[in-house]
């Protein structure tokens, strides 16, 4: 895809997103397609064709990928899927996304320095879900966050909190051109893997190697994702670990949820993760087809 097709499929995601706040403003009164479609100021007509050319399936399809009884289904088939593949000694079904990312951390030696005098070339570009702001170094992908509303300058904060003391050069041609790289969904064997370069303490990167091995389409709690690390008990630091993830749905973070089936807690918005997990189920579903 090009820029030009990403930044419509940008203004195609915004009214997807205010739709979804819509819901879960109103979600004691369950609006129906008509009053989902009037608050995105389009007519049924339009805003079914809309989220056809957007996610490839109907609205009423996409929003019972958003439902508690899909989200609880989704967590037990995921959890043991993974569970079978782990007992087998195999690693799992995340072994496809292996393929097209590849978790690069800092040596303590590095992290002491706090990236002083690294060279981050960054800038903002259009994807599926949004604006967003990604940064790169020699050895990968270091920051990819999304913009929430027209707020440029948070989301370059967020970058220089991450990366302290680095030297920022924006090229924003050379972003979009990665960008366009990460939200092609359509790999092929040619594909080289993205290269991930992240710094954080090793309980970050323990959790955000676990976050790897969780497929598109697929859930987990954040009790699963503390258990895989082998510390069950801090359900609460992995939580934390997954909150500051700085490599937004490369790492996909998205992709935990609470145990009951609740689809919260998600550094960029709450209807910005529901609607990429929609788009993913859409898409998984669409492969299995």
């Amino acid at each position: 895809m090009t820029a030009l097709d990403f930044l419509q499929q940008h203004r195609d995601y915004l009214r997807i997103e205010k739709a979804i706040q819509f819901l879960e403003k109103n979600i004691q009164a369950q609006p129906d397609l008509d009053q989902i479609a009037e608050s995105v100021n389009l007519s049924r007509y339009h805003f079914s064709r809309l989220f056809k050319q957007w996610a490839g399936i109907s609205p009423t399809q996409f929003l019972q990928t958003l439902t508690l009884e899909y989200a609880k289904k989704k967590l037990a088939e995921s959890k043991s899927l993974l569970d079978a593949s782990l007992d087998a000694g195999l690693s799992g079904p995340g072994r496809l996304h292996d393929l097209f990312v590849t978790l690069d951390a800092m040596t303590p030696g590095e992290f002491k320095c706090m990236g002083s005098g690294l060279k981050i070339t960054y800038g903002f570009g259009w994807s599926l879900f949004g604006e967003c702001l990604l940064a790169v170094t020699q050895r990968g992908i270091c920051f990819l966050g999304f913009v929430d509303g027209e707020d440029r300058s948070f989301s370059f904060s967020q970058l220089e909190e991450t990366w302290p003391g680095s030297d920022f050069v924006h090229d924003p041609v050379y972003i979009q051109l990665i960008l366009n790289q990460v939200f092609d969904f359509h790999h092929t064997g040619n594909s080289k893997p993205f290269l991930l370069f992240v710094k954080g303490t090793n309980f970050q990167i323990n959790v955000w190697r676990a976050l790897l091995a969780i497929p598109p389409g697929k859930l987990l709690s954040y009790q699963d994702i503390a258990a895989r690390i082998n510390r069950p008990a801090s359900v609460r630091a992995a939580a934390n670990a997954i909150a500051r993830n700085p490599v937004s749905f490369l790492i996909p973070c998205h992709r935990v949820i609470a145990k009951s089936g609740k689809i919260h807690q998600y550094r960029w918005g709450t209807a910005r993760k529901k609607a990429i997990l929609g788009w993913e189920a859409a898409e998984t579903d669409r492969s299995i087809g």
